[in-house]
């Protein structure tokens, strides 16, 4: 996942959203169809006020349909759809309406808590009023106005990049999402996998979950589901590196009860009230773990040991993972009082986690 990759050391490259690339291959099919002629780059208007030129790499029309690919360039952000091949298939209709179907490799909503109702194509609201803007235009400027255009958007090998993504706990399913409020990706922002954290917990609420069970990925949520057999698959939500946009959004939400596991790697920068434990913007500090040993009631040849690692994930080396271990409690301290600041009306139960999968259970 994107969330584990290093930041580079230099200036970085923005690219453009699915839902980009999805309403420029729209107009360019729509313009190649209404015109007879082939397109090969189309100008589009993001949402945030600016243009941007899309070069097309295939364009077919006939006397009926007419359709256009695009290949997703994300600049320097590790999206899983970076290089994905994004395409649009339109004919018109005489209803007037702007018809979005589901093509190959994109995902259908099958639960509810999404702002698509169950049953359409993963087409988030901005990419859909982006394209039916675009659309829009180009018939009136064709006079064409009062026809609709049924448009379908696919994405090819979209069932198997789905894959890397969480859409199936989301209830999506087949393919990728559209996504994008933009238009514009901003490299190791994290914004497609904060978007599925607040829609996961949305997807919960909405199919009755009365606790969530929060975890850092597929390693910890491993562990953690033989502690909460009761809880349903669509409960466990992923937070990656983004504990404090996790905690925010469930502020907002009328949840009482969240448990939580982090790794002692995470739990370290959280304790420090790092709210991103990514590697390449947070690295775990040895002197505040330092004090959290002194606070312990630790000897300062203790602290110096701990001055010495390489890795969080040594302090194991040093202190005994048990319940009773006192470094732990107050370890797990830290990291409850930055979390309770957050969303200061749930009950929160916090689970340290270690490479083997033993648990210690914050005592408060």
């Amino acid at each position: 996942m994107s969330e584990l990759q290093e930041i580079p050391e230099r200036p970085l490259r923005t690219g453009y959203t699915t839902g980009a690339c999805a309403t420029a291959c729209s107009k360019a099919a729509l313009l190649s169809f209404l015109s007879q002629k082939k397109t090969e780059s189309v100008e589009i208007m993001l949402p945030i006020g600016e243009s941007a030129v899309f070069s097309l790499q295939n364009c077919h029309f006939n006397a009926t349909t007419a359709s256009c690919t695009t290949r997703k360039d994300a600049g320097d952000d590790p999206d899983v759809t970076h290089n994905a091949v994004i395409g649009a298939k339109v004919s018109l209709n005489n209803s007037g309406k702007i018809n979005f179907l589901q093509g190959e490799g994109v995902g259908r909503v099958t639960l509810p808590g999404l702002e698509i109702p169950v049953g359409e194509p993963a087409i988030n609201p901005v990419p859909r009023k982006m394209i039916e803007n675009a659309c829009r235009k180009v018939l009136a400027d064709h006079q064409v106005e009062r026809k609709g255009v049924d448009i379908t958007i696919f994405v090819e090998d979209g069932a198997l990049i789905a894959k890397r993504t969480l859409n199936e706990r989301l209830g999506i399913m087949g393919g990728i999402s559209i996504l994008g409020t933009t238009g514009i990706v901003t490299p190791f922002s994290g914004s497609s996998y904060i978007a599925s954290i607040r829609q996961g917990i949305d997807v919960a609420l909405a199919n009755g979950a009365g606790e969530l069970v929060l975890n850092s990925g597929a390693r910890s949520e491993k562990f953690l589901k033989s502690l909460f057999p009761h809880v349903p698959e669509f409960a466990f939500i992923h937070y990656g590196n983004w504990i404090g946009d996790t905690f925010e959004k469930i502020r907002e939400s009328p949840l009482k009860k969240v448990s939580m596991g982090i790794m002692l790697g995470k739990a370290v920068k959280l304790a420090e009230g790092k709210l991103d434990t990514h590697s390449g913007k947070n690295s775990w500090n040895k002197e505040f773990v330092a004090l959290i040993a002194q606070k312990a009631g630790y000897t300062e040849e203790v602290r110096t040991q701990i001055s010495d690692m390489n890795m969080a994930g040594r302090l194991t080396e040093l202190f005994n993972f048990t319940s009773t271990e006192k470094f732990y409690q107050v370890l797990m301290q830290e990291c409850f009082y930055h979390c309770s600041r957050l969303a200061p009306d749930i009950t929160l139960d916090l689970f340290l986690i270690d490479k083997e999968g033993s648990f210690i259970k914050h005592i408060k």
